[in-house]
């Protein structure tokens, strides 16, 4: 039984609920591109495949319409996964459950994946719809956005025709995006050695949870709660009063996620339990204090726990710790050109301790000014190197710049006037879109990002607004109607 096919548009919500069956988090959308490949060959439509996966299915011009410019539309075939910690969703065999809550649609506990499966399923509605008057459409799904643009980093410009490109991974309507920041990762990894644990000790889980969390991107301005900061926070403090030892940190999950939750296990003096329980309690007071409304639903927790085989040595321990306190966090700088437009950024987005004494921490940077964006980098080097971690920082991804001249930018614009009677908002977007890439490889595109209102993307509370859904389906036929006659 269909929960979202009464929804508006019909036939978008309906390919929206079958692309929820199917797991598709990053790096894993087999299921996915074949579902895409039958949906081509059943519709009689055009398909490709390339090696790294992406797909192109097209829809050639009505009648009448051969002589317009080949418009490509683009989305990822990728979403993020994320949970709470005590939600058993399993991200390769289990579906995603979409619920109506009035004018949103929300997932049962995780991601919903409308980042961006709303963006594929109006590509399928715009490929079935017979009613719509339109030139020769290249509907284009690239692969692994979220965790580090492979499709788009590996795409052949030779895979298209068409030089006119609407990108719907956007997430706020009423806007029109024309430039995004480019990014990069930056990654240490530190060994540490074991140490055996003292007769009268006891140990102690500490948990962090309850956070916002959120895109780091479009949500690092916020100011919301990252765990792992809270967490070392606390471990400073405790360590400072107390002898305490660490046998594991685990925070955060994705690079491109605000860290909602954080997990340690510490060994203490058995006598001073109820001291860290009461420091603890009076830490939190004084977060929440901090974050305010922001954050009403942190919680710190304690338990006791049975105790582990080592723990860290206390030199590593301290550098460690004291890297994490270093490592910057948020918003770096403003952009001068834009205003309430975020121009650099870093997110301190994991941190891993494995089975082979190794701790890995990974960050992400991003800025629309290159060059910044490598600053912010080195910034991160160089409080993980003074804790003799290795630390590597990938290639990246370029940003987009903004181009106000653009024909299609005036179009859209045109279109969202004529149906909505307003002007939309026209700026540039902090998160890394795969318009970066497409421009690198080819200069004489003409793009525009656009799509509903999604809240809460990369968190369990991501949702969509249906209202929105339905003005940004009239505006994409409205705009896919109006591409103009092709330049002979």
């Amino acid at each position: 039984m269909s929960n979202l096919g009464h929804l508006n548009p019909p036939a978008l919500w309906t390919y929206f609920e079958e692309i929820c069956k199917l797991p598709h988090i990053s790096k894993h959308e087999e299921k996915i591109r074949q579902y895409l490949l039958q949906f081509a060959e059943k519709n009689k439509l055009e398909a490709r495949e390339d090696l790294t996966g992406n797909i192109l299915i097209i829809k050639e011009a009505s009648p009448g319409m051969e002589n317009r410019e080949t418009l490509i539309l683009q989305s990822h075939l990728d979403m993020v996964g994320e949970k709470n910690a005590s939600n058993p969703h399993n991200w390769l065999t289990d579906s995603i459950k979409p619920v109506v809550n009035g004018d949103w649609v929300a997932a049962d506990g995780t991601t919903l994946g409308a980042d961006d499966g709303i963006g594929i399923a109006a590509q399928m509605a715009i490929l079935t719809d017979p009613g719509l008057k339109a030139g020769r459409i290249e509907c284009l799904f690239t692969v692994d956005e979220e965790t580090g643009m492979t499709g788009a980093i590996n795409l052949s410009p030779d895979f298209l025709s068409g030089r006119i490109l609407l990108n719907l991974d956007s997430e706020d309507e009423g806007i029109l995006f024309i430039g995004c920041a480019g990014g990069m990762d930056t990654v240490g990894t530190l060994k540490f050695d074991k140490v055996s644990i003292p007769s009268g000790s006891g140990a102690l889980t500490i948990s962090v949870t309850g956070l916002h969390g959120g895109h780091s991107g479009d949500e690092i301005h916020k100011g919301y709660g990252n765990s792992i900061k809270i967490m070392t926070g606390l471990l400073k403090e405790i360590s400072s009063g107390y002898k305490m030892s660490l046998s594991e940190f685990n925070g955060g999950n994705l690079r491109n996620a605000i860290p909602r939750e954080a997990f340690a296990t510490i060994i203490i003096k058995i006598s001073d339990i109820e001291k860290i329980r009461l420091l603890t309690n009076e830490f939190l007071v004084r977060c929440r204090a901090e974050f305010g409304d922001l954050e009403p639903l942190i919680e710190i927790s304690l338990k006791e726990f049975p105790l582990p085989f080592f723990s860290m040595d206390m030199e590593c321990q301290e550098k460690f710790l004291d890297a994490l306190k270093c490592c910057p966090h948020g918003v770096i700088a403003w952009s001068k050109e834009m205003e309430d437009l975020v121009e650099t950024s870093t997110n301190l987005a994991s941190v891993r301790f494995d089975n082979e004494n190794n701790i890995t921490i990974v960050t992400t940077q991003r800025s629309s000014v290159e060059p910044a964006k490598h600053e912010a980098a080195e910034m991160v080097k160089e409080c993980l190197a003074k804790a003799g971690a290795i630390v590597v920082s990938s290639d990246g991804y370029p940003g987009w710049t903004p181009d106000v001249t653009s024909e299609i930018l005036s179009i859209t614009r045109n279109s969202y006037r004529r149906l909505f009677g307003k002007k939309p908002v026209v700026r540039s977007i902090h998160a890394g879109l795969e318009c970066g890439m497409f421009y690198e490889k080819m200069k004489d595109i003409d793009m525009i990002s656009f799509g509903p209102t999604i809240r809460g993307a990369h968190t369990p509370e991501e949702k969509i607004e249906i209202s929105t859904v339905g003005m940004f389906w009239y505006l994409l036929t409205d705009v896919i109607e109006n591409i103009p006659l092709r330049q002979e």
